[in-house]
């Protein structure tokens, strides 16, 4: 049974009720979103427990980061400080995308060390292995794909970026729309060069109630992987991309329907004026699904600093309706990061995640803010230190004080605090 057909039978799972109390919400609000669609919750029925997240409508914006070997950076020591860090600055869930080195045994790392979901791209191993076997991705057998994905997912994998909703008309629609960037994807690239190569349909869209098969015996969430997502502000709300939404949508109703969770993957590189209506049209077409953004990406003119552009399209796509951020560090574009890039990458898609939250009337998110105004009011420092995204360089600034905010003087107005003046006039200081 899958949180969705035990939402549907009028079962509370435990994973509903540590979502409702991680919310502040009634549990049948929960359970009522799983049935429906509109709300998931990532948790493979291989893994132990760990901290939940329900992601979807109503719900706080969650923040998903990236980790992973590569062909040129296979340390795996590195790579689990990263999910130190990515957990200890508040990551709601996280990706492992090897493609280099040991795959199964960082996997297998991730694992058994995440305190939270743990998501992959089964695509990625596959075309590795087709490599290393073959010498070529187009080498890829369609069994190949299918026994990627129930290896992962009985390894305890909870969620998993599949590209669907490629097929021959939406590479067609491609074609002829004339992008900048083509296909960025590096999920979509590969399969549509082996689709391409050998003249045939992608077999996990051909085969997708197979698919759905696998996904439901281990409750794997599906993430719609966005195979044509625009890699440039140019090639934002293309065609190609609407065509691939289309898709999308019809894929996202058969899941439903069969009892798997599904969210959908989206862009990308979106200038500000097209967030909302790219928002506005995944929700229409797949069914209140939620929406996983990477980014989105406002400006390509920034590299090395796209941990902000990225945090720029982030709130206004969270506020317009998107539900769960893939955060992209300032290496995006530039390199693999570091744990430091981890950590950059986390908190401005956190800001980003609390300023949408804030935007959608998240009480949560409200009273946060309203406790660090009256901290500040109040010379606090000890509660501004614990209401804040990032406490370390709160604590770092206001190092001079003796932890209790009484000897506190604002580096910016010193001795006369202009709160601190009005304050007194006002009988609140």
């Amino acid at each position: 049974m899958t949180q969705v057909t035990a939402a549907r039978a009028g079962k509370i799972t435990p994973e509903m009720e540590m979502v409702a109390n991680r919310e502040k919400v009634d549990v049948k609000f929960i359970q009522d979103g799983v049935a429906s669609g509109k709300i998931v919750i990532p948790r493979n029925i291989k893994r132990n427990e760990f901290s939940y997240c329900g992601i979807g409508q109503g719900l706080k914006v969650k923040v998903n980061t990236l980790i992973g070997t590569s062909s040129d950076r296979d340390n795996i020591e590195m790579e689990a400080r990263k999910l130190t860090t990515a957990q200890d600055y508040g990551a709601d869930a996280v990706m492992d995308l090897s493609t280099g080195g040991d795959i199964d045994g960082m996997r297998r790392q991730t694992l058994s060390h995440a305190k939270v979901a743990v998501g992959s791209v089964p695509i990625y191993q596959c075309a590795v292995e087709a490599i290393e076997k073959n010498g070529s991705v187009v080498a890829m057998e369609p069994e190949d794909m299918f026994a990627a994905v129930e290896k992962q997912a009985a390894e305890g994998v909870d969620f998993m970026a599949i590209h669907c909703a490629l097929n021959f008309d939406v590479i067609k629609r491609l074609k002829n729309t004339g992008r900048v960037t083509d296909v960025v994807s590096r999920g979509g690239a590969f399969l549509t060069g082996w689709m391409l190569h050998n003249n045939k349909e992608n077999p996990l869209y051909e085969q997708f109630d197979r698919l759905l098969e696998i996904l439901y015996r281990y409750d794997v969430t599906l993430s719609l992987g966005d195979a044509i997502r625009p890699g440039a502000t140019a090639d934002s709300l293309d065609g190609a991309q609407l065509q691939g939404m289309i898709i999308g949508g019809e894929l996202v109703a058969r899941a439903q329907a069969a009892g798997v969770q599904v969210m959908v993957e989206g862009p990308g590189h979106v200038p500000m004026h097209h967030v909302r209506a790219t928002m506005l049209l995944q929700k229409r077409l797949c069914n209140g699904a939620p929406y996983f953004v990477l980014g989105t990406l406002a400006t390509d003119v920034a590299p090395g600093y796209d941990h902000i552009t990225s945090a720029i399209g982030g709130a206004i796509a969270g506020a317009s309706g998107a539900d769960f951020i893939c955060n992209v560090t300032p290496a995006e574009h530039l390199g693999l990061p570091t744990e430091l890039d981890i950590k950059d990458g986390i908190i401005a898609a956190r800001i980003a995640a609390h300023a949408a939250d804030l935007a959608r009337g998240d009480k949560q998110a409200l009273a946060m803010d309203l406790q660090m105004a009256r901290a500040r009011v109040a010379l606090s420092i000890d509660r501004q230190i614990g209401l804040s995204i990032d406490p370390e360089i709160v604590r770092a600034s206001c190092g001079n004080g003796n932890g209790n905010g009484h000897d506190h003087v604002c580096a910016v107005c010193g001795p006369d605090c202009a709160a601190q003046v009005a304050a007194k006039y006002f009988g609140i200081a």
